[in-house]
């Protein structure tokens, strides 16, 4: 197949490159359309129990409040002085003659509930569910708080809840987007520039980098208008698009430019360049998309979403660097190195020596560099040993964010937020003496503070006024259940309860759903650990098989798998470090909370799979000096010296990426995009430099070892350049075949 692509590009180049420009514009023209078709949230398990209990509580009892609007008296005032009594009661009626609102709970709708005044008087709540779905809540929150919000006569309105929190995450995701690419996209030209020492050179990585960023936007919009796709999903097809494209361009291009330097004819050079860089962008490729398919194993559309973007990305980048790039090199030949700067003879040597250098002297002493190397990278992961995880609420905004304003104040000075209760609701009807039995139960439980139910209000087994009007938590063919917790939200006590009240049985005849935010959390927790497991298998047996077609080898994708877990315990270890532990927070501006867990399971796919994309590169020339019967030193030391340039060049590339990410206002994205950048670097610099020169040295011949079944299932599977013409005794390269 490589082989048809590199004559294709020689005898088609200029019907490819026209096919290409055609497919850039459509790409383009769709997927400026895919913001408006992506959705925030997505969190959450939608089999899991808490999401059924809330799907019965929108259908039976007209939902939840989502949106909060707070009213403030200013100055010296209090809830009595006529202009806030006044504010409060017009917004009060404007929300309920709102066709957007569902249901409105207002402190002056005539009952003056004291849960929904403040404990020092001068600021009461609003509470408002915002009617329709996902999609369409977001536009009408942010309508909502357009016309309600803000500060009138000696009164200020402000917005918090669900949907308030989620309509300034998202809004702050494209303001990020837009900092973040404006930040990564000079940086990463000036590096290109830099590192060929060519204008010419240095453009066509980034075209096709940006190629699949389209190409990616585009299949978003497909798959947001068939099912729901979160709109954090363009971040990572931004970081990974970018960073693939150039990754993968930039392979092929320096290849090109090292056999035109050791005197090839162009078309002698693409087809070499296509043969080989082309089949480690192959393999590249199938490594990453297998790590990101495993998020495919997860219930919540955020990951799944992740890994929708991610594989498209992978996809476009490879298809647009194996039918662009080689038309384009054909066109161009030895123009390649048009626009040479004054340090472009510096840059143009196929080698980095240094590199060569530093594998040989980890050779010569694997334990004396290695060992070092390796302490730290195990002090970098002791922090996982106590990590937490959680989900997203508003501390993930910065604490200028209304919303997030608003969640203080509620939980500063309101006597009780009924918001975070935890809801159950029946899914069938239940009579009166049972259920309040089943209440009256539920009241005892250690950590229970109250609990409301259409049979009255209850505090220890005893009967009490119930907050709620207990009329509206009846149902014919359901009850629901309003249990205020005495811990704070998303706390382990919190937490405990919510296991507490499922231990609980439920009346005869019927099934309880415990929902709210806190079971939310138990449940994401649970939904995600159970599949861990599975999906951790799935990408180890995948990397193998494909690391073992790739190498022949049954010790190479061990020694892989070995090394990029340890680079990434290293990379994760140091975010709870700075995220869950606090340190840096100052600086970096975030709070440090539990690590959110979508975003850890993200992080720990997207990493590991970069990890294998720059085991493949460095592998690929390994694995040519091997086959072309080099000693084990010289594949080391020449591998890394052949690859250490592009390696190196293309980490940096892709960690600009991530890293522009760490300017994000969303502590989550700032987490992931530090997290994700740092682990490349490791990655490159220390596994690639030190670690594998050590591991190699210590496995020696064995390195290559497959049993011979399997050395017989390679031969008629493996994917290979076939066979070669004897090494070049001073640059150790061989001439390939075919494919």
């Amino acid at each position: 197949m490589l082989t048809r692509i590199a004559e294709l590009a020689l005898h088609r180049a200029k019907l490819l490159l026209a096919l290409a420009a055609v497919a850039v514009v459509v790409m383009a023209a769709v997927g400026f359309g895919a913001f408006g078709k992506l959705k925030g949230g997505g969190f959450e398990d939608p089999d899991a129990p808490s999401s059924r209990a809330r799907t019965v509580i929108d259908e039976k009892f007209g939902g939840e409040t989502d949106l909060v609007f707070l009213v403030r008296a200013d100055g010296a005032g209090d809830l009595d002085t006529p202009a806030v009594r006044e504010r409060g009661r017009e917004l009060t009626a404007a929300l309920d003659a709102d066709p957007a609102v569902d249901g409105v709970v207002s402190y002056w709708d005539g009952t003056k509930n004291p849960a929904l005044a403040s404990e020092d008087g001068d600021k009461a709540l609003v509470l408002v569910r915002v009617k329709g779905g996902a999609d369409e809540t977001e536009d009408r929150t942010e309508a909502l708080i357009d016309q309600h919000a803000g500060t009138r006569d000696g009164t200020t309105v402000q917005a918090g809840g669900q949907a308030a929190v989620g309509h300034e995450v998202t809004s702050q995701v494209g303001k990020d987007l837009a900092i973040a690419e404006s930040i990564a996209v000079p940086l990463t030209l000036l590096l290109l520039v830099l590192a060929f020492g060519s204008v010419v050179a240095a453009l066509l990585p980034l075209v096709i980098g940006l190629i699949a960023i389209l190409g990616t936007f585009a299949g978003l919009f497909v798959l947001g208008s068939l099912t729901d796709v979160s709109v954090f999903s363009i971040n990572l097809a931004t970081a990974l698009g970018l960073g693939l494209g150039i990754d993968y361009a930039l392979l092929l291009v320096s290849r090109f430019r090292e056999q035109l330097a050791s005197g090839s004819a162009v078309p002698d050079a693409l087809r070499g360049t296509v043969r080989t860089a082309g089949r480690t962008i192959v393999f590249s490729a199938a490594t990453v998309v297998a790590a990101l398919a495993a998020l495919l194993m997860f219930p919540p559309y955020f990951l799944r979403s992740f890994a929708y973007a991610g594989i498209g990305v992978v996809v476009v980048a490879a298809l647009s660097a194996l039918f662009v790039v080689p038309p384009l090199l054909a066109l161009l030949g030895h123009r390649v190195n048009k626009g040479k700067l004054p340090w472009a003879a510096s840059v143009r040597r196929a080698d980095a020596p240094l590199w060569g250098k530093l594998a040989g002297a980890v050779m010569r002493r694997p334990a004396l560099l290695a060992l070092p190397v390796l302490g730290v990278l195990l002090l970098l992961a002791s922090p996982l040993l106590g990590a937490t995880f959680g989900t997203p609420d508003e501390r993930v905004l910065p604490t200028s964010a209304e919303s997030r304003q608003v969640a203080s104040q509620l939980d500063r000075d309101f006597r009780q937020d009924d918001n975070g209760a935890v809801q159950i609701v029946t899914t069938d009807a239940v009579a009166a003496a049972p259920l309040r039995a089943y209440a009256e139960e539920i009241s005892r439980l250690d950590g229970v503070a109250r609990v409301d139910s259409s049979a009255g209000g209850f505090r220890d087994g005893a009967t009490v006024p119930p907050a709620a009007d207990p009329a509206s938590l009846g149902r014919p063919d359901a009850q629901r259940l309003v249990v205020v917790g005495e811990s704070a939200a998303k706390s382990d006590a919190a937490q405990d309860l919510v296991h507490d009240i499922r231990e609980v049985t439920p009346p005869h005849g019927t099934e309880a759903l415990v929902g709210g935010g806190d079971a939310a959390l138990v449940d994401s927790k649970h939904s995600i650990g159970v599949r861990l497991p599975f999906a951790a298998g799935l990408i180890i047996v995948t990397t193998f098989i494909l690391l073992f077609l790739f190498t022949g080898s049954v010790v190479q994708p061990l020694r892989a798998l070995l090394l990029n877990a340890i680079s990434l315990a290293a990379a994760v270890g140091a975010m709870v470090w700075m995220f869950q532990d606090g340190h840096l927070a100052d600086f970096f501006g975030f709070t440090p909370q539990p690590l959110d867990t979508s975003m850890t399971v993200l992080l720990f796919c997207v990493v590991f799979g970069l990890s294998m994309d720059y085991e493949v590169f460095v592998t690929s020339r390994m694995k040519e000096l091997n086959d072309a019967g080099a000693d084990g030193e010289t594949v080391v030391t020449q591998g890394l010296a052949r690859t250490g340039r592009i390696v190196t060049v293309a980490a940096g590339l892709l960690s600009v990426s991530f890293f522009a990410f760490g300017t994000s206002d969303i502590s989550f994205l700032m987490m992931f995009g530090l997290g994700s950048g740092l682990a490349v670097v490791i990655d490159a610099v220390l596994v690639r430099g030190v670690l594998v020169p050590a591991a190699m040295r210590i496995l020696g011949g064995r390195a290559w070892y497959a049993p011979p079944a399997l050395r017989r299932l390679h031969a008629r599977v493996g994917l290979s350049e076939g066979p070669s013409e004897p090494t070049d005794s001073t640059s150790g390269e061989k001439t390939p075949v075919h494919v």
